[in-house]
């Protein structure tokens, strides 16, 4: 059996290997209007314009996301509601929020080392944004269109633009089988912001890598 001194320091080294990998996202607000956060694994954190939250997230860390929440209101327990990107009325999010939201997705420290990130709209949209790297060694993805100002009729929402998997629930447009493709309303999405996702198929364009270790920035209104 082991002695307690070399598992202590097994623990130590484990321990120092996870916070040196771990990835630092910087969110920024950029809007002239205050943001509130939501990030799984993080909680939430009210931006008003200009301000940053950072937050340390292990190696390893998968289904992973940030998306900015509008008209909200919260009391002194954190408790509240927002209009759009709401997560359970909570400021400090334990779940992912409703829609409609931009999604920054990401999964780091997989295949070959690699991180994988992506901005998705499969939630719909609400607030442009960009997700990038802080260093130059690949490259970031921007959705920066008018999509709530273009928004069609039959997805306007109050705050944002609904993807059409919420507004109809169907097959062809949630793609629960596997087996759907691009529609009308999803090239809206896409010949607007052509790196993000535009439904839950569109892996190919939308999917992004850069090695493990690196870290990165979020920012709404960029």
């Amino acid at each position: 059996m082991a002695s307690s001194t070399t598992l202590s320091t097994c623990l130590l080294l484990a321990l120092l290997f996870g916070f040196s990998n771990a990835a630092t996202f910087d969110i920024r607000n950029n809007c002239r209007y205050t943001v509130w956060a939501g990030a799984v694994p993080g909680g939430g954190q009210r931006l008003n314009p200009g301000q940053v939250w950072s937050i340390n997230v292990p190696a390893g860390t998968t289904q992973a996301r940030i998306w900015p929440r509008t008209g909200c209101n919260f009391d002194r327990s954190g408790r509240g509601h927002c209009q759009t990107g709401d997560c359970n009325g909570l400021l400090r999010c334990q779940a992912y929020g409703a829609p409609p939201n931009t999604l920054a997705e990401y999964a780091l420290n997989q295949y070959n080392n690699l991180d994988f990130f992506d901005i998705s709209l499969v939630d719909g949209f609400n607030v442009p944004m960009e997700f990038s790297p802080n260093s130059g060694r690949c490259r970031g993805i921007r959705c920066t269109a008018d999509i709530n100002g273009q928004c069609p009729n039959q997805l306007r929402a109050p705050g944002g633009c609904n993807n059409p998997c919420t507004v109809y629930k169907s097959d062809n447009y949630c793609c629960n089988s596997g087996r759907c493709s691009a529609t009308d309303f999803s090239r809206f999405f896409k010949n607007r912001c052509p790196d993000a996702y535009s439904y839950p198929k569109d892996d190919a364009t939308s999917t992004f890598t850069c090695p493990g270790g690196t870290n990165y920035r979020v920012v709404f209104c960029p």
